[in-house]
Formats: structure tokens, sequence, C-alpha cells
């Protein structure tokens, strides 16, 4: 790893200065040394003044001698970007979805398996602080064998306010599959579950060109069955709104339905017939609060504090990555598989298996 004489810091780079500025000043909280950056947007490149080296393209980060890199520029672009850094010994964290077909996701899983450095997925719905919970509850078997998981990432906004998100019609969010953004609902499914998607059913929840919403059932590895809601759908209590439920053959773990704090609290119902006297449990339970650097750290941002600071101790102490390779190209794949299922009139299609 190459560090700057007397920092002991590890030196990355951020492609993408729209999100990736976000994610640059958590990496700096995190204690990692953000020392260049790249967009094709002139504005974004000038107003990131506090990273000492700008490009509009990406490509001139290769010969930096970096650490790490971390990519949240276009949706559907990061797979061929990633393998390039990794191909450098490079370490990556990835925004957002890992490929955009199986044939990349297998390129991608090879760079990785190939490289010294390491593939990490900034995935940080499963960090946040109502998920961590439920995934402690469960791996305490607490409900008993998982049977049925709902996750939702969804938008309560205006028309208007719709528009403006999906920008031109050259846009990204424009050119992708609407299923294709799934990874906030898969991720925190596969890592609850522990279990693999095996197919997927897709269904616009509006019939129409382009819907605005999606629902998709899954069925895990396990037996389990999952179902993922992500779009625009009004009537949640925030604008943007994470919810997860767990139903297992001994009860019940999910987040509260509120506002602010209290929905990333879980409620856990336990059934009489299975808790301690015969007594049901039900009850709600706050997650301990999360620090970085001695500071607290706000809620709805514990989740990119918790990615940036385990890409921090992969780089540069050699742990596992939060989300690895497999994992990331498993939950983008559901989309994948998903778009071909609403090409099919909402059949059910394989997700593919890459091992």
């Amino acid at each position: 790893m190459t560090t700057p004489a007397g920092t002991g810091r590890a030196r990355i780079g951020v492609v993408g200065l729209g999100q990736g500025r976000h994610l640059a000043r958590w990496a700096t909280r995190a204690g990692l040394e953000v020392v260049a950056g790249c967009d094709l947007d002139r504005a974004q490149l000038d107003a990131a003044e506090e990273i000492p080296t700008r490009s509009n393209n990406w490509a001139d980060l290769l010969d930096l001698g970096l650490d790490g890199v971390v990519l949240a520029d276009d949706f559907d672009t990061h797979a061929p970007l990633a393998i390039a850094f990794l191909e450098r010994g490079v370490h990556v964290l990835s925004e957002t979805a890992a490929c955009t077909s199986e044939a990349e996701g297998t390129r991608l899983i090879a760079a990785a398996d190939a490289s010294q450095a390491s593939y990490s997925f900034a995935e940080n719905y499963i960090c946040l602080p109502h998920v961590r919970l439920i995934r402690d509850l469960v791996g305490q078997h607490e409900i008993g064998q998982v049977e049925l998981i709902e996750a939702d990432y969804l938008h309560g906004l205006a028309p208007a306010a719709i528009g403006a998100l999906l920008g031109p019609s050259d846009h990204w969010r424009n050119r992708i599959s609407p299923t294709a953004y799934c990874t906030h609902t898969l991720s925190p499914i596969l890592a609850v579950s522990g279990a693999d998607p095996v197919a997927v059913s897709a269904h616009a929840v509006v019939d129409m060109d382009r819907p605005r919403a999606v629902v998709m059932v899954v069925r895990l590895s396990s037996g389990a069955l999952a179902v993922a809601r992500h779009g625009f759908l009004q009537g949640e209590p925030d604008s943007h709104w994470s919810w997860l439920s767990v139903r297992g053959d001994r009860g019940l773990v999910e987040n509260v339905r509120a506002r602010g704090e209290d929905a990333w609290s879980v409620r856990i119902r336990v059934e009489p017939w299975a808790s301690v006297g015969a007594k049901a449990r039900d009850e709600v339970v706050v997650p301990p609060p999360m620090a970085l650097a001695g500071e607290p750290v706000e809620r709805a941002a514990e989740g990119t504090a918790a990615v940036l600071a385990a890409f921090r101790a992969t780089v540069e102490d050699g742990a596992e990555p939060l989300v690895p390779v497999r994992a990331a190209v498993a939950a983008s794949l559901v989309g994948v598989a998903g778009a071909e299922s609403l090409r099919r009139g909402s059949s059910p299609v394989p997700v593919p298996s890459l091992g």
C-alpha cells in the first residue's frame, strides 16, 4: 500500500463528484485521504476544491498510485472501471450496481479473484440502524427459521419532483431498467437471510411503458420467499423510505412505520407458544447509536459511515469487504433477471448463479 510520508493514511480517488463528493467527505471523516477526483461535468470539478488532483477522465486516476477508489459515477458504468482499477491493484468501493449483465458480473468476479486488491460494494442500506438490529435478531434465532422477508425502498414525491429527479431522456435513471435499482432492497434481504436469489418474478405496479414502481418476488436458496418494492409510491412516513420485515416460524421482526428517529426502531414479536412462560414477547427495541472517530453519527448517515469505515479497514488492514463481489453481483443480477421477467409478462426468470 502506498501512503504519503508522515500520514499513514490510505490515499483514495473518487470517480463521479455528485454523490461521490458526499462519499468523499465521509471517507475523510473515516480517516482516508481523498487525493484525486474525476467528473465529466466541469462545474462539479471546479466546485470540488478540497480535492487536490482533478480530471475529467477517470483513466487518469489509474496512474496516480492510489490505494483505493470510490466509484460513484453513472449507475450503469461501474463494472468496467472496477475491473480496470482491480487490474492495477487498486481497492475498489463501487456504489449502487455491481454489473448490468451476467457477462459483466462474470468478468468482475474474475477480476476481483485475480487481483491483489479487493472489491467492496458501497451498499449502505445493510448498515442502516434498523437493518443491523434486525440482522442481529435473526442471527440470534429470535424468530426461528426465516420464511418471508419484505423490503421497501420507496420515495413519496410530487410528480414535478419525480420528473426533476429522472432528468433528461439520456440520464442514467432513464437508461436503466425499472427493475435495476433494486440493491437497496435485495442486499438487506440477502444479508439478513444468508441466502442466494434463485428466481425472480417482476411486476410493474402500474402497467405502462416505463413503470415508476416495481414489485419483485424472489425465491431464495433457503426456500424462503422475498418481496422487494422500489420506486415512487406515495404514503410513506418520509420521502426516502426503507422498511424491512422478516417473518420466521416463531415470530416477526420489522422496523416501525413512523417518522424521524422512530423509523429506526424495531418491533419484535415472538409468539406465546415459542416464548418462555408461554407469554408472547412483543416489544420495540431501539438500535444502539454509532460513533465514528469518537464522534456520534446521525442516524440516517450511519449506513454511509459504516461503509466508509469498513472500506478503510479493508484497504489498510486487509479486513474482509463489508459486501464482497459475489454478494454485490448477486443482488445486481436480480435486477437484470427482473428486467427479463417484465419483458416476459412477469414470468419467473432464474437468477444466474456465478458461484
